[in-house]
């Protein structure tokens, strides 16, 4: 029974404070906008009338919470109640209001019931299912874009552990001629530049930067390099590891790699600009 009762009250509570502004709204309304003829009451009386329009609201919106599930939270609670739509749940608080705020009006504020009258209880009667409606699809974006957050952030982190494998595979580049051949992990590399039929293979040992000049193709590289997707092509004439960009820069039309101790900037044409991008993300733009 205390299990039950704890369930109930949670069920309550996630929505309890939206239920109680609603109703306050639906009295600062009424009282302010006089949307019904009940000026025969005196002041005092007529706060108590509005009040009632207000509790009216607060009672009907827990209730229809309480016996129309429609979440997580109430499924626990109602395990043999079906659960229904959250727009069926809406129209029929929608009625429930309409019907109680019609009967209120007849039978405490002696108001004659009217087609004006109705349409005006029927479209303040509209604010508890509509701002309730569009709460349930603000917590559910939120909670969609939470779910998509952290399925983000794992695969970033299966990425960054990838990436941290590959980067200790070793690759060899062998020259058209098969004179030069040069072994190197993928760390090491910093980036090649095509020079002519020759590329331009930077690299660091320690601290240092060399370059070794190979006859190759800068596109045979690139398809040397396919399966090592940190190394990346940010120019027809470039191929650059990610790791090393230390920012990505714009001036004028032109976008600019800086390398993590590399004086020289690397260009960055608009072909590649969008993947360039999406892997300098984190290390500096």
């Amino acid at each position: 029974m205390n299990t039950r009762l704890n369930q109930w009250l949670q069920l309550i509570k996630t929505d309890f404070k939206l239920f109680l502004w609603i109703s306050l709204g639906v009295f600062l309304f009424i009282l302010f906008f006089q949307p019904f003829p009940i000026e025969k009451f005196d002041f005092n009386n007529r706060l108590l009338i509005v009040a009632g329009f207000a509790g009216i609201v607060l009672l009907l919106s827990i209730a229809t919470r309480t016996l129309f599930p429609s979440g997580e939270i109430e499924e626990n609670y109602f395990r043999q109640t079906p659960r229904i739509s959250k727009v069926l749940c809406s129209a029929i608080l929608l009625v429930a209001i309409s019907v109680a705020f019609a009967f209120y009006l007849r039978y405490v504020g002696s108001v004659e019931i009217t087609f004006f009258i109705m349409f005006k209880v029927v479209f303040i009667g509209l604010a508890a299912p509509v701002i309730i409606r569009l709460n349930y699809i603000f917590h559910a974006l939120r909670h969609e874009n939470e779910s998509l957050l952290k399925g983000k952030n794992n695969a970033l982190k299966k990425v960054a552990g990838f990436e941290h494998e590959n980067l200790n595979k070793t690759v060899t580049f062998i020259s058209d001629n098969a004179s030069d051949n040069l072994t190197l992990r993928i760390s090491e590399i910093a980036f090649i530049k095509s020079a002519d039929n020759y590329v331009e293979v930077f690299f660091r040992e320690g601290t240092l930067f060399k370059k070794q000049l190979l006859r190759n193709k800068l596109k045979t590289i690139e398809q040397q390099l396919l399966p090592f997707p940190v190394l990346t092509r940010c120019h027809r004439s470039c191929i650059v590891n990610a790791t090393y960009i230390r920012a990505l820069s714009r001036a004028a039309n032109n976008h600019w790699i800086s390398i993590d101790g590399w004086d020289e900037k690397l260009p960055v044409s608009r072909q590649y600009l969008l993947k360039t991008k999406e892997l300098s993300i984190g290390r500096g733009e």
